[in-house]
């Protein structure tokens, strides 16, 4: 296995699997962490020579982005809060088109530092669409290494075993960016880890805070928008605060950045708090997935108290599963002790993985297919639960899963 690791163990590793350990998903994640890649808090995974997700994206011009969203940030000198307006639904093929108008397309650039100096400095000005929040897969079926819509992590196999659902946290999200649109400052829901994909188009920067230093930037969110964080303790979870590397520089918060490009996968490790941007036109796909380190941060992960539309996920079952001989203290809650941010995944078992290696192939046969409406417009089906049908008609409020 390879690794391009820097000398400094908080740093972003960018990994080159070989064919052979693409296969197994579970497992080079696990190496990944004994290369010290999650004090990052991101890494970037650069796939096989050859290997494709789909074999075109010729055929998705009329799939419908169900709600789109207007960006509108307020503020001044690298502190920013970030509105998103729904706007009404609209094809690949008209985002494409509206991203591409000279009002939307981003500017001349001689490299990214250029373009990241031009993003901050334009960043209230001219909002962008982002085509966030569309449930859908654009794997093609018969894709079994990493295919974002069945990683088979404790997640699937604890729901599966379980019978418990968590609806919009494990299936997959496709988001469609433009120029300047942007992701907020957050951790992932009940602090898990993410995967993100992009399909095709221009790049994708990227902020981390290392999980370490989380509480640092809360405590700098918290100095700066005082409201914020007395009307809800969490209020990074909604996606809102935008903070400059400029001031994150000034105060002293580490942070590092990367740049993804298409064909490149993002993993974001629990509390690693994260931010972005577009550098236009372009297609990312998404998901969220755990391993046994990640049970101690959803034991300890700070809900957003002001909102209905929040994911809470139970932790009892995985404590139980995993953790039994601490359960009882949990319980009775006193199991408090402080996450121990260097910990790593232990590799699966061998006999875990043989478990894994018999679900993948039939979860990944119910992958997500193209249906046509009587308009003969395409949405797009969510991954093997009808409940989690994305129709353009529906009204329902959707928590909004911009990156």
């Amino acid at each position: 296995m390879t690794t391009q690791a820097q000398s400094i163990a908080s740093r972003i590793m960018t990994f080159t699997p070989s064919k052979e350990e693409f296969k197994d998903f579970n497992r080079y994640i696990a190496y990944m962490e004994s290369q010290g890649a999650h004090k990052a808090g991101m890494a970037k995974i650069i796939p096989p020579k050859g290997w494709k997700p789909r074999r075109t994206y010729d055929d998705i011009d009329d799939l419908v982005i169900p709600a789109p969203i207007q960006q509108v940030v307020t503020g001044q000198s690298g502190l920013f809060t970030q509105y998103n307006i729904q706007k009404k639904p609209m094809t690949v093929y008209e985002f494409r088109k509206t991203s591409n108008m000279d009002k939307f397309c981003n500017p001349r650039y001689v490299d990214f530092d250029e373009l990241e100096r031009k993003f901050w400095k334009n960043l209230t000005f001219n909002p962008p669409l982002y085509g966030a929040d569309v449930s859908g897969t654009l794997y093609d079926p018969d894709v079994t290494e990493w295919n974002i819509g069945c990683l088979n992590t404790i997640l699937d196999t604890v729901e599966k075993e379980s019978e418990i659902k968590i609806k919009s946290v494990n299936t997959p999200y496709l988001n469609f960016g433009m120029w300047k649109s942007a992701f907020a400052w957050h951790t992932e829901d009940m602090d898990l880890y993410s995967i993100n994909y992009l399909h095709f188009g221009e790049p994708k920067s990227w902020y981390v805070v290392p999980p370490e230093h989380g509480k640092r930037l809360e405590r700098l969110a918290k100095g700066f928008f005082p409201g914020n964080a007395q009307s809800c303790e969490a209020f990074l979870r909604h996606k809102m605060t935008l903070i400059s590397p400029s001031i994150l520089k000034k105060y002293g918060i580490p942070f590092e950045k990367v740049t993804q490009e298409a064909g490149q996968f993002i993993v974001t490790f629990p509390y690693g708090y994260h931010a972005g941007f577009n550098h236009g036109y372009n297609c990312a796909e998404s998901t969220n997935f755990a391993t046994q380190r990640w049970i101690d941060y959803g034991k300890q992960a700070t809900l957003c108290s002001c909102r209905q539309d929040v994911v809470k996920i139970s932790m009892d079952v995985f404590v139980r599963k995993f953790q039994p001989n601490r359960y009882k203290l949990w319980k009775a809650g006193k199991d408090n002790a402080p996450i121990d941010h260097n910990k790593i995944t232990p590799e699966p078992t061998e006999r875990r993985l043989r478990r894994w290696s018999q679900r993948g192939p039939s979860c990944c046969a119910k992958g997500l297919q193209l249906k046509c409406l009587s308009n003969q417009k395409k949405v797009l089906y969510s991954w093997q639960r009808p409940l989690f049908v994305l129709i353009v008609l529906s009204k329902k409020k959707r928590r909004r899963r911009t990156h």
